[in-house]
């Protein structure tokens, strides 16, 4: 199990003191849940990547806090695009024994037959609620698509069960179709849609003309 080392932080916790945390590569932190009381840490931001690398976004991590070692996943964190930095993580310490739904990615494998005849592959589902123990949570699902065809799809309920986790989406939701192609129309259609509509307007001008004339023929006859 992939271990990252935490240190406690200390005093009062102001904007200007968490500003020089992460001006200096540190990243503030929290810790709680199952067996562990609230406390304010800090971890090494690049540390904290490779470990995210190296275990997934839902993997278990040996977390360093003070004297202990605590089994913790990260629940959540903040990231400012602007700055391209990681500036708060929150860990929740998890009993390895006790269940817990998380989202998992789906990963699609290799390619549909009906994308060769010029259908989209289309994915409603980029994530799959999962349920299962900590330790048996997967990196990902893979879904191979290789036999759908245009107008085919694979729903939730397609999938393979497992004894390890269960999933708790609806059976009936898609995961992934494959969507006839839209027709454009050729150049000959739209050039035959212009001549029609040329058509219809100069129908309705020699309409409008012809009421003219005859309006002023009687107003000559008066």
């Amino acid at each position: 199990m992939t271990s990252l080392k935490s240190v406690i932080r200390q005093g009062k916790q102001t904007r200007s003191s968490l500003r020089k945390l992460r001006a200096s590569g540190v990243i503030p932190a929290v810790v709680y849940g199952y067996g562990a009381k609230n406390t304010s840490v800090k971890v090494d931001e690049i540390e904290f990547i490779k470990t995210i690398r190296e275990v997934g976004r839902n993997g278990v991590i040996e977390l360093g806090v003070g004297s202990k070692s605590i089994k913790v996943m990260v629940s959540d964190y903040q990231y400012d695009s602007l700055k391209n930095q990681i500036t708060h993580v929150d860990f929740l310490a998890i009993n390895m024994k006790e269940e817990l739904t998380v989202d998992v990615p789906v990963l699609l494998v290799g390619e549909a037959a009906g994308a060769s005849e010029g259908g989209v592959v289309q994915q409603p589902l980029f994530n799959l609620q999962v349920t299962t123990t900590p330790d048996a949570i997967p990196e990902n699902i893979e879904v191979d698509i290789t036999e759908l065809g245009i107008g085919d799809s694979y729903l939730v309920g397609d999938l393979n069960a497992t004894e390890k986790y269960s999933i708790e989406n609806d059976k009936e939701e898609a995961v992934v179709t494959v969507v006839p192609p839209t027709e454009e129309p050729d150049e000959d259609a739209e050039e035959t849609a212009a001549e029609e509509a040329d058509a219809v307007a100069e129908e309705e001008a020699d309409a409008v003309a012809e009421e003219e004339a005859d309006k002023e023929e009687a107003e000559e006859e008066k």
